[in-house]
């Protein structure tokens, strides 16, 4: 290795000249040598420079060192240089080979990175996944900005009232210098999806609240449809927004700050009465210390298993979506044919079992032709997403049998009985 144009280069590197560094480090190692630091360095000043190939292939080469280490590190650097290039197929595969070193520092980084090249490549749910990685990652210094990227993963996926709870949750881990203006309109629009009108409100109100934000025309048009819906209403009811404001001691209150216990008389309480005179300035710092430690690491395991139950709602709500389209219910086709023969049976009203809107005139048609007292048997269900065919045979009281095809139409999540005709062979001449 050349040491003078090795040192020459990190010394433009420290002074912000990157294209003096990329072209002295480029000196620094000869034709066929590798030098992981060397190519480290280069690849950040190609990124600096905008030179996005290039810092990929630096990187390629500073991973070809295998005596430098620090793989998920530029993992990590050379995924992100492949997606800024475009290249967002090779930048998954760098940032999946970054969060695979355990020796990694700084995951959440590289999550963050994936979670971007997957919504380019339009995996909103693999997005959403590496989101939720990034944000339970303990080395995470502001988790705030993946759930707040989480919570936009399950709005693309129709899932509202997940999307809720990741950006509440993400107001949650916002720092005192950060601006929650933009989650808190966000969150709003979660809200209307969810048809939560109140809450919508009241979180478009503190979006909005100290005039920093300007609402896009969709948000300001959902704003305006929320407020329309609650005046509809005509009385508002406290929202959740309030009640978690509230349990985190914001909000107007009814006692004197100075007095809280109403208990001493005096504007200023005395020593006797609170003890705060009591105590030294050095124990309050070191009670501080302790106290804010104590509260991060419960949010922190708060938040996992927040994140752990809204993933395996997620799993459920994609097998139950699955079953619905697939034409599946509850309760299923074959228990309301037989729970229908069953009523004719008994001389019970079948109307239950019919679907709404049949005139009574039809579903006195469906009675006449259903037999008493006949033993059922489900042949076959013909199944989709919002009609099914049941065909079934009757063993008739008085012996023989008869078979019979009933049309059912989705309800909710179950089934009702559209109509039901007797089949007989058809004959032919």
């Amino acid at each position: 290795m050349n040491q003078q144009a090795f040192e020459s280069g990190k010394r433009a590197y420290q002074q912000a000249d990157w294209l003096g560094a990329v072209t002295l480090l480029g000196q620094a190692v000869a034709p066929g040598e590798t030098s992981g630091e060397v190519e480290h360095l280069r690849g950040n000043a190609y990124m600096k420079l905008g030179q996005y190939d290039a810092a990929a292939a630096a990187y390629a080469a500073a991973l070809a060192d295998a005596s430098y280490g620090k793989r998920g590190a530029l993992s990590c650097n050379r995924g992100r240089a492949l997606l800024a290039a475009g290249r967002t197929e090779e930048a998954v595969a760098s940032l999946t080979e970054a969060v695979s070193d355990d020796s990694y520092a700084t995951p959440y980084k590289a999550y963050m990175a994936l979670g971007s090249a997957y919504e380019r490549l339009g995996d909103v749910r693999n997005a959403g996944i590496a989101y939720r990685s990034a944000a339970i990652d303990e080395s995470n210094p502001a988790p705030s900005l993946a759930l707040s990227d989480l919570g936009s993963c399950f709005m693309r996926l129709g899932r509202p009232v997940d999307a809720v709870e990741a950006y509440r949750t993400a107001l949650d881990f916002t720092g005192p210098l950060e601006s929650q203006n933009r989650i808190w309109c966000d969150l709003a629009l979660a809200y209307v999806a969810a048809n939560r009108m109140n809450e919508a409100v009241d979180a478009f109100a503190h979006a909005t609240a100290d005039g920093t934000l300007t609402l896009t025309p969709e948000a300001q048009a959902s704003y305006d449809a929320a407020r329309k819906a609650v005046a509809s209403i005509g009385q508002r009811r406290p929202s959740e927004t309030d009640a978690m404001l509230a349990a985190a001691g914001y909000g107007v209150t009814s006692y004197d700050p100075l007095d809280p216990t109403g208990a001493s008389g005096e504007l200023m309480p005395s020593p006797e009465d609170t003890g705060f005179f009591e105590i030294r300035e050095e124990d309050i710092v070191e009670q501080d210390k302790h106290d804010r430690k104590a509260r991060r690491k419960h949010r922190r395991t708060g938040l996992k298993v927040f994140l752990v139950i809204l993933v395996l709602l997620v799993l459920l709500a994609g097998a139950a979506a699955f079953a619905y389209v697939s034409g599946y219910g509850w309760p299923t086709q074959q228990a309301v044919a037989e729970e229908l023969f069953g009523a004719k049976s008994d001389g019970s009203d079948i109307a239950p079992y019919v679907a709404p809107g049949t005139s009574s005139a039809q579903i006195q048609e469906m009675s006449d032709v259903l037999p008493s007292g006949a033993e059922v048997t489900v042949n076959g269900v013909d199944r989709s997403m919002s009609t099914s065919t049941v065909t079934l045979t009757a063993t008739l009281a008085g012996g023989g049998e008869q078979d019979y095809t009933i049309e059912m139409v989705r309800d909710g999540i179950g089934w009702k009985v559209s109509s039901v005709e007797p089949t007989y062979l058809a004959t032919t001449e």
